[in-house]
Order: C-alpha cells, then sequence, then structure tokens
C-alpha cells in the first residue's frame, strides 16, 4: 500500500526489467504491470468460478463491490 499511495505519474512510466518463468528477459512499465496485476486475477477468478459450476457447485462470491457494500473488504 505504500508503494501505491506514493507512486506518481511519472513512477508509472518507469520501466522495470525482468526475466518470466520460461526464461524471456522483458522490460514492461509499471503502469503496464499494475494494469496486468489487476486484469489477470480476475481472468483466473473467472475460471475458478466457470470450474466450480461445471463440477456442480456454486462458487464463491468474488464481486469487490457487493463485498465491499457487505462490509466484508475495508
Amino acid at each position: 500500500m505504500a508503494y501505491l499511495q506514493e507512486l506518481t505519474a511519472d513512477g508509472l512510466e518507469e520501466t522495470v526489467s525482468y526475466v518470466n518463468s520460461k526464461g524471456e528477459p522483458w522490460t514492461s512499465s509499471v503502469e503496464d504491470i499494475l494494469t496486468h496485476l489487476v486484469l489477470h486475477s480476475s481472468y483466473h477468478r473467472g475460471q475458478i468460478a466457470a470450474d466450480t459450476r461445471a463440477s456442480g457447485h456454486a462458487p464463491a462470491s468474488t464481486d469487490y463491490i457487493h463485498a465491499r457494500r457487505q462490509g466484508l473488504v475495508e
């Protein structure tokens, strides 16, 4: 949280160099990495919910705004 609270517009444009799990080198902006983080986690929550339904069960609610309204998220 401290990192995000102190992050500036210029900080979003900074780049980070890294090697992915396939051993490939990449350089991405902080903004692109944060966007990927949010979207990728949503993708996997959808996959898990679909697999749970396909197995005949009701998936857990993962709707952020609903959890916020219910006081489940601070």
